[in-house]
């Protein structure tokens, strides 16, 4: 039998054993990571608070660890870590990155919910580019140029139906005439001849099931959920019927659709109908959605800061001196003020407040401060324009509304460089949209703000946060009298 002294020696061996394990455990984990310095994690409650965290609201959350932690932090959301890049000064990787670096794919799975297979990203990084091609010659050049034409036809013919005086719900009013010049322009005749009065409620649907819950459980049976996938339906019998209507007629037109039908990807194949409804839904649904939130976003923020309202008519007035009623690609370049009114309201409330991608190997970021911090393989990756947009050591007085922070001479939107303003994403990510986008708002207002006097009469509206794209919540209530513009010589 072993003796007190010989079991005394036994323990102190195993301590000394276990002492030099955990040692040497530790210096590999300090080899493996040596001059690496990983970010902050939020502070949560195990297992299931970070995920509490979120869903209580990712913005205020994002504000509150921005100001504890710095520009670079991670969340622990049950098996996920999310770490989130603020500011110009480390997304500059983000935006720029390569694919095989950092994708969408991983993290943009949600929205095939809502567009369905085989479109977007349901497919490999190659094809995808394929079909985003398509629609890039549809918004670039000539193009856009002469969809002014169709933009201010649609206008016209929209706001006849108003009286002469009255009380819209312009939030409404807004969604309908954007769809309309949206599938006018985009998609083609059949598609906006078949467009019926729910279309944007359908739309809306299909917006408000990408919450963020959705990113990390897309298929959970929530009501939010079970109405995008009706609309999704509905939608995808409305243009399954155009699609075939247009292949039996044997027609070929100047058209989305018609590139659509037409198109072969690089390996021979044609697309098939459901791609063609798919990318038909994954097109109207960027160019509604994001467009009609922020022309009521702009009239919201008009109507609430009349100086600016003012600017914006006496504009138009100078610009009707010079020629007349008519409205075209170059007369809109020339509106600096209702460009800038938009460009304003889209800082304040970007549509899409995160933006998320998955990191496929460790990458580093510097801090303003001069931190290096590396943001490991396997997490996922995110920024918020929400945020960005109104860091204070970017923007004065972020939270206010001031167009004229863009104007010449003071030029906020660049004074971090190209990365301070991202409502449209940023570097090889910028929307390829924004363009029209800018079009279709800025010819909707030159229209209501030479035709119309307007009153907001309910309260200035709260932001929409139960959905990944965020609009304006309720109703927004707005009297209105026609008139025509007094201009004088």
């Amino acid at each position: 039998m072993l003796n007190l002294a010989d079991n005394q020696q036994m323990l102190i061996a195993g301590a000394a054993l276990l002492l030099a394990t955990i040692t040497f455990i530790k210096l590999l984990v300090w080899s493996g990571s040596r001059g690496k310095h990983l970010p902050p994690t939020i502070l949560a409650l195990p297992v299931v608070g970070g995920l509490i965290r979120f869903m209580r609201g990712p913005i205020s959350m994002i504000w509150e660890e921005y100001a504890r932690l710095g520009s670079v932090f991670t969340l622990c959301i049950l098996n996920h870590k999310i770490t989130f890049l603020i500011g110009p000064e480390v997304s500059q990787h983000f935006f720029n990155g390569h694919e095989s670096e950092l994708s969408q794919q991983e993290v943009y799975k949600f929205t095939v919910a809502a567009f369905g297979p085989g479109v977007s990203f349901d497919v490999k990084y190659s094809v995808r580019l394929e079909q985003i091609r398509i629609f890039t010659e549809a918004v670039r050049g000539n193009h856009l140029r002469n969809y002014v034409g169709q933009m201010v036809s649609e206008a016209d013919e929209y706001f006849t139906k108003w009286g002469d005086s009255g009380t819209v719900d312009l939030k409404y009013e807004l969604e309908q005439i954007i769809l309309l010049i949206t599938s006018r322009c985009l998609l083609g005749r059949e598609v906006r001849e078949n467009l019926f009065n729910d279309v944007a409620t359908l739309f809306r649907d299909l917006c408000n099931g990408m919450q963020p819950v959705s990113v990390i459980f897309p298929y959970l049976p929530i009501p939010a959920h079970r109405r995008r996938d009706r609309a999704r339906a509905r939608l995808g019998e409305m243009f399954s019927t155009i699609i075939k209507s247009r292949k039996a007629s044997g027609q070929s037109e100047e058209d989305m659709l018609q590139r659509l039908i037409d198109y072969k990807y690089k390996n021979g194949r044609p697309t098939t109908e459901g791609e063609i409804t798919g990318l038909l839904i994954a097109v109207l649904f960027g160019g509604q959605q994001t467009s009609s939130i922020t022309s009521t976003w702009t009239g919201a923020y008009l109507l609430q800061f009349k100086q600016y309202f003012a600017a914006a008519v006496e504009e138009q007035k100078e610009v009707m001196k010079r020629h007349g009623n008519k409205i075209d690609y170059d007369i809109l370049a020339e509106m600096d003020v209702l460009h800038r009114c938009v460009k304003e309201a889209l800082r304040l409330q970007p549509p899409l407040p995160l933006l998320f991608r998955y990191s496929h190997s460790d990458f580093t970021v510097t801090t303003k401060e001069g931190k290096e911090l590396v943001v490991p393989k396997g997490h996922m990756v995110a920024t918020s324009p929400s945020v960005a947009n109104r860091l204070p050591h970017i923007y004065k007085n972020p939270d206010t509304y001031d167009p004229n922070r863009f104007a010449p001479g003071r030029n906020e939107d660049k004074a971090a460089g190209a990365l301070s303003y991202i409502p449209f994403g940023g570097g090889k990510h910028w929307c390829i949209g924004q363009l029209f986008a800018y079009l279709e708002i800025e010819t909707v207002w030159a229209h209501l703000l030479r035709n119309f006097e307007l009153e907001l009469v309910s309260p200035f509206p709260e932001s929409e946060w139960n959905s990944m794209v965020v609009g304006v919540k309720g109703e927004l209530l707005v009297k209105y009298k026609r008139r025509r513009l007094v201009v004088g010589n």
